[in-house]
């Protein structure tokens, strides 16, 4: 099973690490989770490709502007149960795409698919939104310079 190329709104599965769990000392995330990927790129020439995750949670998140509620047909769509699912978009993390943290969705298979445009769209948008506030992103590659990761506009070349 060859994986797939990373590419915004590709949903995938990985060891999310909460940045709470991070600043506990944790390397690794208690579970692996449906992520949905924001921004691939490659960082230098020569490396491996980058791409920054947004964790999908069952829980309701307590700020409703640091999430967006996947729509029912979405969810069908990328074969998730029928519990109501957000998408987070206060934290992220930063991953190699090499990271062994990225694990097959399901078998024969290494993704759920794709979210609609808009609703990647939507949630850039709103990852922009808490970069003004307070996103909060766990660099899982060593990678990032000292003034951490921006949204900017070539993140919408998707």
């Amino acid at each position: 099973m060859k994986k797939p190329e990373p590419a915004p709104g590709l949903v995938i599965r990985y060891d999310y690490l909460w940045r709470d769990e991070a600043m506990r000392g944790r390397q690794e995330g208690a579970k692996d989770r449906p992520c949905a990927i924001l921004v691939a790129r490659q960082v230098r020439e020569g490396k491996d490709m980058h791409v920054l995750l947004a964790p999908i949670t069952h829980s309701q998140p307590s700020n409703p502007k640091a999430a967006i509620e996947i729509p029912p047909g979405v969810r069908q769509h990328l074969g998730f149960d029928d519990a109501r699912s957000w998408i987070i978009t206060a934290e992220l993390n930063s991953v190699a795409w090499n990271d062994p943290g990225i694990v097959p969705a399901r078998p024969a298979r290494w993704d759920y698919g794709f979210l609609p445009p808009k609703l990647v769209t939507s949630l850039i948008d709103r990852v922009r939104e808490q970069q003004r506030r307070a996103l909060k992103i766990v660099d899982r590659t060593g990678d990032i310079s000292p003034g951490g990761q921006q949204v900017n506009d070539d993140w919408r070349e998707h």
